[in-house]
C-alpha cells in the first residue's frame, strides 16, 4: 500500500481550508485517511500553515509521496529539509550536532525572511488604510460644506454709496477759507464807507440855504417887513 501526504478540502464556497492528512493513494479526496498532521489555510496573507513537524518528518522518511501543493508546504516549514539532514547523520556524512546546528541556521533565515514579508505586508495595508480614511474624510467634508450651503439663505446685495476722496476734503476747506476771510475783512470797509461819502454832503445843503441870502436884492428891491 503506498502512502500520500495530500489536503482534504474543507471550508465554504469561495473560501477553502484545508486538511493536511496522511492518506491510502486509492481513496478519494475527500474520503479516509490515516493521519491527521495539520492544517493549511490559504485566505490569509501570508498563508496560514498548524502542522505537525516530527510526525511529517517521520511520513516523509518512511517513504509517504506529498502531493504538489503539500510538497511545498513540508518545505515551507522545513520538514524537507530536515529530512534531508536525517539521511546525512545516517550516511555518516553529518554528527547530531552538525545536522541541529545547520537545521538551526536555515531555519533562522526562513524565519527572517517571513518576518519581514509580513511587516511589508502589515505596512502596505496600513498605508492603503490611511488612504482609504483621507478620502472618506474629503467626502464626509464636501457632503457636509454642501448641506451647509443648502441651509444657508441668500444674501441680498446692498449698493454701497460713493465714498468721497477724505484728500479732496481739506483740499476744498482750504481755498474756501481764504473767500471767507476776505469776504469778513472787506465787509467793514463796506459799512465804513458811506459814512465818510455823506459827511461832505453837509457843507452842501448850508451853500443851498446860504445862496437865497447872497442873492437877495438890496434897497427897494429887499421886501418890506409887514
Amino acid at each position: 500500500m503506498s502512502t500520500r501526504i495530500r489536503l482534504q478540502r474543507h471550508g465554504k464556497k469561495g473560501k477553502p481550508f484545508y486538511h493536511i492528512v496522511v492518506a491510502d493513494s486509492r481513496s478519494k479526496r475527500d474520503g479516509r485517511f490515516i493521519e491527521k498532521l495539520g492544517t493549511y489555510n490559504p485566505n490569509t496573507d501570508p498563508a496560514t500553515i498548524d502542522l505537525d513537524f516530527d510526525r511529517s518528518v517521520h511520513w516523509v522518511s518512511v517513504g509517504a509521496s506529498p502531493s504538489d501543493t503539500t510538497k511545498n508546504i513540508l518545505s515551507y516549514t522545513g520538514v524537507l529539509m530536515k529530512e534531508h539532514l536525517m539521511r546525512g547523520v545516517t550516511k555518516g556524512a553529518l554528527t547530531e550536532e552538525q545536522m541541529e546546528a545547520k537545521f538551526s541556521a536555515w531555519k533562522e533565515h526562513k524565519t527572517g525572511i517571513i518576518d519581514s514579508k509580513v511587516s511589508g505586508l502589515a505596512k502596505v495595508k496600513a498605508e492603503a488604510e490611511k488612504a482609504r480614511m483621507a478620502i472618506e474624510t474629503e467626502v464626509k467634508e464636501a457632503r457636509a460644506a454642501a448641506i451647509a450651503a443648502a441651509n444657508t439663505p441668500p444674501v441680498e446685495e446692498v449698493e454701497e454709496a460713493p465714498v468721497e476722496d477724505a484728500t479732496e476734503a481739506p483740499a476744498a476747506e482750504a481755498e474756501a477759507a481764504p473767500a471767507e476771510v476776505a469776504a469778513e475783512e472787506a465787509a467793514p470797509v463796506a459799512e465804513a464807507a458811506p459814512a465818510e461819502e455823506a459827511a461832505p454832503e453837509a457843507p452842501a445843503e448850508e451853500a443851498k440855504a446860504e445862496a437865497p441870502a447872497e442873492d437877495a436884492p438890496k434897497g427897494d428891491d429887499a421886501p418890506k417887513e409887514a
